[in-house]
């Protein structure tokens, strides 16, 4: 595994361990399908939260939440209206949630939820 992937995969753990922290249920993670990824899917209260997960080592290519790009926020809400459509669940809303994780040389840590961003 590269480091990029062992970076993401750190950045979700840390985030889903966060998110169940604060209450939310994780439903999903890694959820795939031909459109794309779903990093994090959950419950909060009514609301089918999808977050996205970004993790990043350096600043040299701009925060972790500026690398959501509107492209990427586009393809964000057709893959929540897509994993919805195919599960039950009894969602009264759907929330895009960022996540955005830094994580520097010494080994700490930065945790930056952005609820409802997308």
């Amino acid at each position: 595994m590269g480091v990029k992937d062992e970076l993401g995969r750190f950045g979700e753990k840390v985030a889903a361990d966060f998110l169940g922290s604060i209450g939310y249920s994780i439903i999903e993670r890694n959820w795939r399908c031909r459109s794309g990824e779903i990093d994090i899917v959950a419950r909060e209260g009514d609301a089918l939260v999808v977050v996205e997960v970004k993790t990043r080592s350096g600043r040299g290519y701009g925060t972790p939440a500026e690398s959501v790009t509107y492209t990427k926020a586009r393809r964000l809400r057709g893959l929540a209206a897509q994993w919805a459509r195919g599960h039950e669940g009894g969602f009264a809303r759907i929330r895009i949630d960022v996540i955005a994780i830094e994580r520097d040389p010494r080994g700490g840590t930065t945790l930056r939820h952005l609820p409802g961003v997308i």
